[in-house]
C-alpha cells in the first residue's frame, strides 16, 4: 500500500528518489520553493524556463537530474509540475497535477517521492485542502488494475508531503486521511467495474457487499429472487429472466445518527453485463458492457468511504443486481411487467433495462422511508452523446437536492451538468396498453429515461445522475486512468458529509 505522510522541513534536504516543486504557466521566474531549489541548483530551473523547456502548462512535468549539480539537493531528481494558468486554479487542478507527476516519476522508477503542497502559497489554497487533493490525485493517478496481468512498473512506495512548520503537520495528516478514505473508495469502485463479467456476477457483488459490511461495520441484507417475488418486483425480475445468474437486491446501511430514523438513500444500477437482451447491442465494444454496474459500484464504494469518515448522518444504499442477456426465457419487446408499486410497464426495448431495475429499487427505497434519494446509473447512451465523456447528467424533481448534488460534484471535481426534467416529453412514454412504456423517441432519450424513473420516485426528493459518459475511459488524463473511473463515489461521499454538517448547524 502506498504510504503517504506529512513532514516538516526543507524539501531540498529530504532524502528521496525525487522531489516535486511547481510552476504556474506564464511565470518568468520561479518563486517560493521552486526558487529555493533553483538557487541551490545554481539556476538550473531558471535556465530551463528561459529556454522554453519548462513552461508550467497543466500536465507538463519537467525533469531535472540533480546528480552532480549540487550536493545541497538530497534527491536525485527534481520534478517541476506545471500548474497551468493561475486563473481558475483550484483543488481539482491539484488532483490532476498530482496524478500526472506521480505517473511520470513512476516511469522513472522513483519509489520515494517528496512534494510541496501545490497552491498553498501563491495559489491561495489552504494547506489541508492541498494535502487532501494531492493524496487523492496520487492514489487515483497511480491506480492500476493488474489482477490478471503483470504490472508494467514497480509501484511508488512512499510520498512525503513537506511543510515548513511543524505545527501544520497534524492538520495535514488529517487531510491525508480524508483524501485516502475518499480515493481508496473510488479505487474500490474501479476494481469492481474493471473485473470481467464472469467474475463480477450479481452473486459476487453481493458477496463483496457482505465482506464490505463486515470490514466497515455496515448493516447488510441481500434479497434473493424469492424475496423479490414476494414483494412484487416484476420489473427487476423481468430483466433477470434471461440469465442463469440469480438476481440480488443488496441493501447496505450506515448508522451515523443513532437518534434519528431518517436516512439518505443512494441507489445504483447493477447490471453486471448488458448485452441488450433480445434487443441485442452491436458486437463492437460490447466487452465494455461489464461496466454497466458502475452506478452500483459507485454506491457500494461510497458506503465504504462514508463508514471510514463517520459523518453524523444515516445512509442506506440499494443495489439491484442482475445480468441482461438473451435466451429462451428472456424478456421480449412488447411484454408487460408490473413493478413493486403496481404500475404496469410496456417493454419497447429490452436494452432499456436499467430503468426497469431502478424502478423497483426506487419503490423499495420509498417503502423504507429513505429521503432524499439519489440514484447513479450508466443509464443512456443519449446522455453520453449530449455531454461527452467528462460530464454526467443530473435530473431532479427537487431543485434544493439538485443544488446539493451540484455543489458536491464541484467540490470533488466530478463534473455534473443539470439537465431538464422536461414534463412536456412525458407524452413519449405513455403506453396504449400499460401505465407507461420504457422508452420514448430517440431525441431526448436521456430526458425520457429520467422521466420514466420519476414515475417511481413519487413526491420524495429524488435526483438521478446519468454517468454513462464518464464511468469508463480510454485514455489517461490527470488523475483519470484507462478503464473504470469510479465516477460518482466522491460526490456521494461529499454529499453525505455536507448533509451531516448542515444538520449539525440546524
Amino acid at each position: 500500500m502506498l504510504k503517504i505522510t506529512a513532514i516538516a522541513g526543507d524539501i531540498a534536504e529530504v532524502e528521496a528518489d525525487a522531489i516535486v516543486v511547481n510552476l504556474f504557466e506564464g511565470v518568468d521566474r520561479p518563486g517560493g520553493a521552486t526558487a529555493a531549489i533553483d538557487s541551490v541548483m545554481d539556476g538550473a530551473v531558471d535556465s530551463l524556463i528561459r529556454r522554453g523547456e519548462i513552461k508550467g502548462k497543466f500536465g507538463e512535468v519537467g525533469i531535472v537530474h540533480a546528480f552532480g549539480q549540487s550536493r545541497r539537493v538530497a534527491a536525485g531528481i527534481v520534478a517541476i509540475a506545471g500548474l497551468g494558468k493561475p486563473e481558475g486554479f483550484d483543488t481539482d487542478r491539484i488532483r490532476g497535477v498530482s496524478g500526472e507527476v506521480c505517473r511520470a516519476l513512476r516511469r522513472l522508477n522513483c519509489r520515494r517521492i517528496a512534494t510541496v503542497l501545490h497552491g498553498s502559497g501563491a495559489g491561495g489554497v489552504e494547506p489541508q485542502a492541498s494535502a487532501q487533493a494531492i493524496t487523492e490525485g496520487a492514489l487515483l493517478g497511480l491506480y492500476t488494475f493488474t489482477k490478471y496481468r503483470k504490472p508494467e512498473h514497480e509501484d511508488v512506495a512512499e510520498i512525503l508531503l513537506v511543510v515548513k512548520e511543524e505545527s501544520v503537520v497534524p492538520a495535514v495528516e488529517e487531510a491525508i486521511f480524508r483524501g485516502r478514505a475518499t480515493a481508496e473508495a473510488a479505487s474500490l469502485a474501479r476494481d469492481m467495474v474493471n473485473e470481467p463479467a464472469n467474475h463480477m456476477t450479481p452473486s459476487r457483488m453481493a458477496e463483496a457487499a457482505v465482506s464490505m459490511a463486515a470490514k466497515h461495520g455496515l448493516e447488510c441484507r441481500v434479497l434473493n429472487r424469492e424475496d423479490m417475488e414476494d414483494m412484487g418486483m416484476g420489473a427487476l425480475l423481468g430483466v433477470a429472466r434471461g440469465s442463469s445468474q440469480p438476481p440480488k437486491l443488496i441493501n447496505l446501511s450506515y448508522r451515523g445518527d443513532q437518534e434519528s430514523d431518517s436516512a439518505l438513500g443512494f441507489l445504483g444500477k447493477g447490471i453486471t453485463f448488458d448485452s441488450g437482451g433480445i434487443s441485442i447491442k452491436p458486437s463492437e465494444g460490447m466487452g465494455e458492457m461489464k461496466s454497466d454496474m458502475a452506478g452500483a459500484a459507485a454506491v457500494m464504494a461510497a458506503m465504504a468511504g462514508i463508514a471510514r469518515l463517520k459523518p453524523h448522518v444515516n445512509v442506506t444504499a440499494i443495489i439491484p443486481a442482475t445480468e441482461n442477456l438473451p435466451s429462451g426465457t428472456a424478456l421480449k419487446p412488447g411484454d408487460v411487467l408490473e413493478a413493486m408499486n403496481g404500475k404496469t410497464i410496456e417493454v419497447i426495448s429490452t436494452d432499456a433495462e436499467g430503468r426497469l431495475v431502478l424502478a423497483d429499487a426506487l419503490c423499495y427505497a420509498l417503502k423504507l422511508g429513505l429521503s432524499p434519494v439519489v440514484d447513479v446509473a450508466t443509464l443512456t447512451g443519449a446522455c453520453r452523446i449530449a455531454l461527452g465523456t467528462r460530464y454526467a447528467g443530473l435530473f431532479a424533481n427537487d431543485q434544493s437536492l439538485a443544488d446539493k448534488v451540484l455543489r458536491a460534484g464541484q467540490a470533488t471535481g466530478e463534473r455534473i451538468w443539470q439537465m431538464p426534467l422536461a414534463d412536456e416529453y412525458r407524452e413519449q412514454i405513455k403506453s396504449e396498453i400499460a401505465d407507461i412504456k420504457n422508452t420514448g423517441e430517440r431525441p431526448g432519450g436521456a430526458i425520457t429515461a429520467a422521466l420514466f424513473l420519476s414515475e417511481f420516485a413519487g413526491d420524495t426528493p429524488w435526483a438521478h445522475i446519468d454517468i454513462a459518459g464518464p464511468a469508463y475511459g480510454n485514455k489517461e488524463s490527470g488523475y483519470l486512468v484507462k478503464g473504470a473511473s469510479g465516477f460518482g463515489v466522491r460526490t456521494l461521499i461529499k454529499l453525505a458529509l455536507n448533509e451531516a454538517k448542515s444538520r449539525e448547524v440546524t
